[in-house]
């Protein structure tokens, strides 16, 4: 990522019958929640028309939005073979139209989102959904847990992407932090 301070980052749950999505406008350690919501594909029956229709709908998130940053939950393995084709097609497509906008790509799996919102990499859905309510000002009546898996991305990445502590020093791993701040290192 370049060192560009302020970004719009595009949190995608990809899925074919529904596709969770979020933007995240974030400055440095401060981020603000833009949308939250879901795609609906319940009533296309032909896979390549959904694959279509993602494909639009992501263009006109990007064309709406701006975001420069997409963060896409990585499929995960499952033992339906077709399932995770499909899935694949559909995070292929979203990752198409992002790149095509020139926008930077980063993918993440399951566990590393939920281990960055919830401290537990094996959270429940549910358990990431409420503690993201608990870090933004969201409506507890969100249907989809498909939005809040999206936002999830998005805030892994935010989280993830730069450790920026007071004075603007950036690092870029613990490491290279506590080298830099022994005096703050309890032992």
């Amino acid at each position: 990522m370049d060192e560009k301070t302020e970004h719009r980052i595009l949190g995608i749950d990809p899925g074919t019958t529904v596709m969770g999505y979020a933007v995240l406008h974030t400055n440095l350690s401060k981020s603000d929640v833009e949308v939250i919501s879901v795609i609906q594909m319940k009533k296309l029956s032909d896979h390549y028309a959904k694959l279509k229709y993602i494909y639009e709908k992501t263009n006109a998130l990007i064309e709406q939005y701006h975001p420069d940053i997409l963060s896409i939950e990585a499929p995960f393995y499952g033992s339906n073979v077709q399932s995770m084709l499909k899935l694949g097609r559909a995070q292929g497509v979203v990752i198409a139209a992002c790149l095509h906008a020139g926008m930077e790509v980063f993918e993440y799996t399951p566990r590393k989102i939920k281990q960055a919102i919830t401290g537990n990499g094996n959270a429940a859905k549910e358990q990431v959904a409420a503690m993201l309510c608990h870090m933004y000002p969201l409506s507890q009546d969100i249907d989809y847990l498909d939005a809040t898996d999206a936002l999830a991305a998005a805030v892994c990445h935010h989280l993830q992407s730069r450790i920026v502590v007071g004075g603007g020093s950036k690092f870029s791993d613990w490491k290279s932090f506590i080298a830099n701040n022994e005096k703050r290192v309890i032992k």
